[in-house]
């Protein structure tokens, strides 16, 4: 997201990351990037927040608030609780700082090529000014209301998104036990009503045993634990993610969490004793090969 802010806007671009790697790949690119946020906070008048915890972008924003300037706006692209993004909007407006809340879908692949989709919270106004930095990020950026409605619109995303891996691990683990092949079935339906985006990203990771993250369970995890707390708050059940809650909850006992989310699926393969792979070459003789 900052590579495409830098190359496509026309502002002078300072990016903080705690890895240092991260920090000289956008510096190579053309940007700024000091050893401590603190220069951020104090210098820049539009500074977006990608953070993979609520504790962290409320400890940031407090930060901000601190030792920021007056009018200076906050825009959050991380995944945060609708509630404390409501609490730090209503404490930086008490110090003339603006925060909207514009979390994010679409992955890293999105990220990369800049098509991301973007759902937005705040005043009407401040997301106006910063929509077109926004457009630079994303293909898709819509304003869904006041404060805490951006946060809200990616949390039902990730209700559904991770309902739909829980649905596509059973469904695959289901056929693998029933003896097809899943990389036939990938061919198959992949272009039916059960295809999806994640369903032609995330299957073949699956099949190839690569479960190295693009997106985290944890981050997944804490989305959903989000939306439980909500949900609570609003007096309503919402039992499908809760379901798959807890097996993301079974991923991090079993020390898998920051796997991809699609590593889900081990836990349907655990629990059908079997495996979802690419069925390999089984030799017959020096001169026969068949696929099994």
């Amino acid at each position: 997201m900052s590579l495409n802010l830098l190359k496509k806007s026309d502002y002078p671009i300072i990016g903080y990351d705690v890895f240092k790697e991260k920090r000289s790949i956008f510096k190579v690119n053309g940007g700024i990037s000091p050893d401590h946020a603190d220069e951020i906070y104090q210098t820049c008048d539009i500074i977006f927040l990608c953070l993979p915890s609520n504790d962290l972008v409320k400890s940031s924003i407090h930060e901000v608030i601190e030792k920021g300037k007056k009018g200076t706006i906050i825009v959050d692209l991380s995944s945060t609780s609708p509630t404390l993004i409501r609490e730090m909007y209503e404490k930086a407006r008490q110090a003339g700082i603006s925060l909207l809340d514009s979390p994010v879908s679409g992955g890293e692949p999105g990220a990369i090529a800049g098509t991301l989709v973007m759902m937005c919270g705040g005043d009407k106004g401040v997301f106006d000014e910063v929509n077109p930095l926004l457009h630079y990020m994303g293909s898709s950026v819509t304003y869904m209301g006041t404060s805490g409605c951006g946060s809200v619109a990616k949390l039902a995303n990730n209700m559904i998104a991770g309902c739909y891996l829980g649905a596509m691990s059973e469904g695959l683990a289901f056929a693998v036990k029933a003896g097809l092949d899943p990389e036939k079935l990938f061919y198959a339906i992949k272009d039916g009503y059960a295809g999806s985006p994640i369903f032609e990203v995330k299957t073949p990771k699956i099949i190839s045993r690569n479960f190295e993250a693009s997106a985290r369970i944890a981050v997944h995890q804490k989305d959903l634990k989000n939306a439980i707390k909500l949900a609570e708050e609003l007096d309503i059940e919402i039992p499908m993610s809760k379901m798959v809650l807890d097996y993301m909850n079974e991923m991090e006992d079993l020390g898998m969490v920051n796997e991809d989310q699609c590593a889900i699926v081990k836990i349907y393969e655990k629990n059908m004793g079997v495996e979802i792979k690419r069925q390999e070459f089984k030799v017959l003789n020096t001169q026969d090969k068949i696929e099994i």
